[in-house]
């Protein structure tokens, strides 16, 4: 492949809300993440704007509106197929859904590259579908640790609630596998509610109201991403009990990190969206020079207290 030496174009917007990238005949990478709108994926996108500026590629980022929006999602991706983008590098927001565009990618000839939620193996390969590598963290054990510290810090007994993903996303889930895989065997731990709120914050405040309400025994709360930890803990203030339920987090974004300082959050998993978005374009060109990838390439994780 010639050497890629034209200005680096890069455009942070949510699909279909501003006009594309200028055609300049430079292949493009593109990030397709889930949402914009966490500043989780903000540092993923300045991560890979970084490495598209001192590779002098071109890098497109879209995203849906909302992490739900599973269908805006393959739009975006089935889009970028039909513009001929050089590479993908997507996280999916739904695990199993996005194999068909994934199909599609694979038979325009176009590679794919995994990053920070994985995708349906079992269901890619039923369906005769690849990827180039999964570049992202261990959510299973950042669930397991963020488990851990909860058992630990309430002496092994305790009632624990858990804010989940959304439903069938492999991120939330498991993070969501790893943190039972822990509890569950402390008998004096009991999780008194486990319900979705979507990653969301909003979403994050509303279903712990509900269980507040519902079980003001609580003691602890485990948000499998900060933004659903960060509305409980805004729910927990608003009814007066700020300081007497733990809340662990998922992401250690900015936010939360503030919030652990200020004592408001017990702690987090933090992973490295910058780094993530780095790897992805470093290693989308490694997939256009014809180089066989690592299935996995991993980003570390930490508990932040």
């Amino acid at each position: 492949m010639k050497k890629l030496v034209l200005p680096l174009l890069i455009l942070g917007l949510q699909a279909g809300c501003r006009q594309g990238p200028k055609e300049t005949g430079t292949p493009a990478i593109a990030l397709v993440m889930k949402t914009l709108n966490n500043p989780f994926f903000m540092e993923m996108q300045q991560g890979a704007e970084e490495a598209a500026k001192t590779r002098q590629v071109q890098v497109i980022v879209q995203a849906a509106e909302r992490e739900v929006d599973v269908e805006k999602q393959m739009q975006i991706i089935e889009n970028l197929i039909q513009r001929r983008v050089a590479a993908i590098c997507l996280t999916p927001a739904g695990s199993r859904e996005v194999v068909p565009a994934i199909l599609k990618a694979n038979r325009a000839g176009i590679p794919v590259l995994i990053v920070d939620s994985g995708v349906d193996s079992v269901a890619l390969a039923e369906a005769g579908g690849h990827v180039a590598t999964f570049i992202g963290s261990d959510n299973f054990d950042g669930g397991r640790i963020a488990g851990q510290m909860i058992v630990d810090k309430l002496g092994g007994k305790g009632n624990v609630a858990i804010l989940e993903g959304v439903p069938g996303h492999e991120t939330g889930d498991s993070r969501l596998r790893g943190f039972h895989a822990a509890i569950d065997r402390a008998p004096g731990i009991h999780v008194v509610a486990s319900q979705p709120a979507n990653f969301e914050r909003d979403q994050g405040y509303s279903v712990f109201q509900n269980i507040l309400q519902s079980h003001p025994e609580v003691q602890a709360v485990f948000g499998c991403n900060d933004m659903m930890a960060l509305g409980a803990i805004e729910a927990i203030a608003a009814a007066g009990r700020s300081g007497d339920i733990l809340v662990v987090g998922f992401d250690a974004i900015a936010d939360a990190r503030e919030a652990i300082q200020a004592g408001r959050m017990a702690a987090s998993i933090a992973q490295n969206p910058h780094e993530m978005g780095r790897l992805a374009v470093e290693n989308a060109l490694r997939a256009l020079r014809g180089e066989t990838l690592p299935a996995r390439i991993p980003v570390p994780i930490e508990l932040v207290r």
